[in-house]
């Protein structure tokens, strides 16, 4: 798979924590509600599919073997909510809440 920044697949982001990681994926999914709800579908899915990206070097880091099941879970019904029919019903509120979550514990030492 080739990814848009280089430097992250070539071992940048596995320097990071899980924590940082889903931070990082976090920022990108709410960069793609904030822009789906005023109704730009283009630069929604760039940043949907950042996000896509960026889960997709979690899910590899071999750190996250005994984690894996909840990273692809998030992976399983991002795809669903945003490109799905959204079965699982899931909403930008709890995307958000979910993702604030790793934002402040990322924040914490700082």
């Amino acid at each position: 798979m080739s990814y848009r920044d280089g430097k992250l697949s070539s071992g940048r982001w596995f320097n990071l924590t899980l924590i940082e990681q889903m931070a990082n994926i976090g920022s990108e999914v709410i960069r793609a509600i904030s822009w789906k709800k005023k109704r730009d579908e283009e630069y929604s899915r760039i940043a949907f599919e950042r996000a896509l990206e960026l889960l997709d070097l979690t899910i590899a880091d071999p750190r996250h073997r005994h984690r894996l099941k909840e990273i692809c879970r998030a992976r399983e019904v991002l795809c669903d909510y945003f490109i799905g029919d959204n079965e699982y019903k899931s909403t930008n509120e709890q995307w958000e809440k979910y993702f604030y979550t790793f934002n402040l514990a990322a924040r914490k030492d700082y």
